[in-house]
């Protein structure tokens, strides 16, 4: 028992050890998860998984599969479905008929593999996984629609290669006894319909009972995964192999059932698929049995190099023809097709079954799903960024900051970030706010931030920055706790004073933004300066002119507002944080006017200053 708590501590470390060294260091998670379950597993002994949970080992990496599928699938929202341009619809009906076919072709004339053995596999391998395609995409900055296409396939269509492989598995084994493929696919899309009722059936319950107040605040998380699991069990005891395209259809329907209960439960479900795909990834890597490798061949390198630059490719494009699809991100999606867990999973339970059947290659699946997970990840992983680079499709490549609240203030505020070359949005509900910021130049945002359709209208992944800076303190907070999740909470700022949270008259901290200065003026003391004529300073740190310098060059009353670091990235000084700056770095100041001092002339003197 000690040992088997041992070995679920260590796996956690490794996977969020592994996610965590990922963001840090811009290196692709999936492929850092990989090599700490190797050291952790074949290398050292550390973590046996098939000896710590014996028979529990493949339903617990089931279960855990299911409830990543369901959590994508409550990310996919149909009014992102059309930003794809029939793309996923086509990936779906086109591409896997023809990802099975070319895969089929290169299992058995360059793997070398019989025909049905071949069949099988390449229906495992026709589509990718969430396991791997979202750590992915977390981690690179690919434009909104190609990023939308790759997450729509790896979730919908990763229950499809599970059922191509049991109407493979199915028909060989009741060829013998008479039976014939339609009666075989017959019966397997009829189980497949129950299994997507079964799933539509449980999100209308849950969409029914969870607003009428049937389940309380505290029990909904629970309910939710509960249902999810059983979902996935009721309908692999239909027919095996279609729980996962029943839990997918159940988390798409919530989606798009626009629950309000699911904005309170989407910080668990979040954490809970991170801990879940860092858990399965160790597993998977640390079962690697290099015992199992030694079957290895070198012309399975040359089935490799065909599923990556031939097979994968040429479905994509045969799928995408004549589409809307620019060409550029068609490519880019034709090569990103990394392989997970699934793969593995299926790889393993069907070579059983198929050495059963009397088909000697089925041994041989194990070691190829593999090889085939382990080059994806390596080449996708590392790849993805230049790639996307190379046939531009990224997204901002440099993130910028984005104000919300069209004031005096953050228009003067907006316009120092022009100067410094910071990309920079103001959103605002009144399109009379906004004149001034479009009379400058200034890219803006007209409509409610915090609606609905705004993740439809608006990128976020091209900001870096959140600052609130309306005339509602309230509001102001609103906007920074609606947005933490997705931007970070210490990356969402807010005109208004610093929270106590033993002043009953104060917002918490918790519901509430930074405060944007250090000490913390308010809506009412920024309007304040602002008509007293205060103004924005920047001023560039050197060797010879340190942070020291410029502080002694301000006047008494200013307060330093951010940092601006050479890499871009943005840092404000609040009561909790007081960044460093170094040399190199441009301190954004605000403060009094000298006295007979032009405005346009503050800039000037500052760089005097700062070279002095």
């Amino acid at each position: 028992m000690q040992q088997q708590a041992l070995v679920f501590a260590l796996i956690g470390i490794l996977g969020i050890g592994a996610q965590w060294i990922a963001w840090r260091t811009g290196w692709p998670a999936i492929a850092l998860m990989l090599a700490a379950g190797v050291l952790a597993g074949p290398v050292t002994g550390l973590v046996v998984p098939e000896h710590t949970f014996g028979d529990l080992l493949e339903p617990m990496v089931s279960v855990a599969v299911a409830l990543i599928l369901f959590e994508g699938g409550l990310s996919l929202n149909f009014r992102e479905l059309r930003r794809t341009e029939g793309a996923v619809t086509r990936l779906m009906v086109i591409g896997i008929p023809v990802g099975w076919v070319l895969g089929t072709l290169a299992c058995y004339y360059v793997a070398g593999l019989v025909w049905p053995v071949a069949v099988l596999f390449a229906g495992i391998l026709v589509v990718t996984g969430p396991t791997v395609v979202i750590p992915l995409l977390r981690q690179s900055n690919v434009a909104p629609r190609p990023r939308a296409i790759l997450k729509w396939e790896a979730i919908v269509n990763d229950p499809f290669g599970a059922l191509c492989a049991v109407i493979t598995y199915e028909y060989l084994r009741r060829v013998d006894e008479g039976g014939t493929l339609l009666s075989v696919l017959a019966a397997l899309l009829a189980a497949a319909l129950v299994a997507g009722l079964i799933g539509y059936g449980v999100a209308r319950a849950i969409a029914w009972a969870f607003p009428r107040g049937h389940v309380p605040e505290y029990l909904k998380a629970p309910v939710l995964l509960v249902a999810v699991i059983g979902t996935f069990v009721l309908s692999n005891l239909i027919q095996q192999e279609t729980g996962l395209l029943a839990v997918t259809v159940m988390g798409v329907a919530i989606a798009n059932m626009r629950l309000d209960s699911l904005r309170d439960i989407h910080p668990f479900k979040e954490n809970v698929t991170v801990l879940l795909i860092s858990g399965v990834f160790v597993l998977l890597s640390a079962s690697l049995d290099f015992n199992v490798l030694r079957q290895f061949e070198w012309r399975f390198i040359a089935y490799l190099l065909a599923l990556l630059f031939l097979v994968r490719p040429a479905t994509v494009l045969i799928s995408l023809a004549f589409s809307k699809i620019p060409w550029n991100e068609r490519l880019l999606v034709a090569w990103i097709a990394p392989r997970g867990v699934v793969a593995v999973a299926m790889s393993g339970l069907f070579a059983l079954r198929l050495d059963q059947l009397g088909y000697g290659d089925g041994s041989i699946l194990v070691t190829l799903s593999f090889s085939v997970v382990v080059a994806t990840i390596l080449a996708h992983g590392f790849s993805i960024r230049y790639v996307a680079r190379w046939l531009k499709v990224t997204g901002a490549r440099k993130k910028g900051l984005l104000v919300v609240g069209s004031t005096p203030w953050s228009l003067s505020l907006a316009e120092q970030l022009r100067q410094l070359d910071v990309p920079v949005m103001i959103a605002d509900t009144s399109w009379q706010r906004l004149s001034v910021a479009r009379q400058a130049g200034i890219p803006t945002y007209h409509g409610e931030i915090l609606a609905e359709s705004t993740e439809e209208r608006l990128d976020l992944a091209q900001f870096q920055v959140l600052v609130a800076t309306t005339d509602s303190e309230a509001y102001n907070a609103l906007v920074c706790s609606e947005f933490a999740p997705d931007i970070g909470r210490d990356s969402v700022y807010q005109l208004g004073g610093m929270g106590d949270d033993e002043d009953h008259r104060s917002l918490p901290e918790a519901l509430r933004g930074r405060a944007m200065f250090a000490s913390g003026l308010g809506v009412e003391d920024i309007m304040e300066r602002q008509r007293a004529g205060w103004a924005f300073r920047k001023t560039r740190i050197s060797e010879q002119f340190d942070f020291a310098d410029a502080q002694a060059a301000l006047p008494d009353e200013a307060d330093m507002l951010f940092l601006l670091r050479k890499d871009g990235k943005i840092r404000f000084f609040t009561h909790a944080s007081r960044p460093v700056p170094q040399p190199g770095d441009t301190v954004i100041s605000y403060g009094p006017s000298r006295h007979g001092e032009p405005e346009g002339s503050r800039d000037t003197n500052d760089k005097k200053e700062a070279t002095a």
